[in-house]
């Protein structure tokens, strides 16, 4: 069974990271950094479509921090529930090892 802090299912599932960004709330504010860095990237190509270039430039240079940002706070994460998998392993050394889908 899986522990109140531990997001992985070792019970039910041979993908023990599938869903895991649903599961684990914790990335939602990355995944909200990168839903706005996709529509400032949209208002850029916008702004940039109607000759608006100085706008456009500042647009996209803000979609551009965003997703760094935004998958940054992902891959921090993703290495958090990593490390939680792996202590797991360790403190049930009898379950079998299942292949990470990520």
């Amino acid at each position: 069974m899986k522990s109140p802090k531990d997001p992985v299912d070792h019970a039910r599932t041979t993908r023990p990271h599938a869903g895991e960004s649903m599961k684990d709330t914790k990335n939602m504010p990355g995944l909200i950094l990168i839903g706005l860095a996709l529509v400032l990237f949209v208002s850029a190509l916008a702004a940039h479509g109607a000759g608006h270039h100085d706008v456009g430039v500042g647009l996209g240079s803000g979609s551009a921090a965003l997703f760094i940002i935004g998958g940054g706070w992902l891959l921090v994460e993703h290495m958090r529930v990593r490390k939680i998998e792996d202590r797991w392993y360790a403190e049930h050394p009898d379950a079998q090892r299942q292949k990470p889908s990520s």
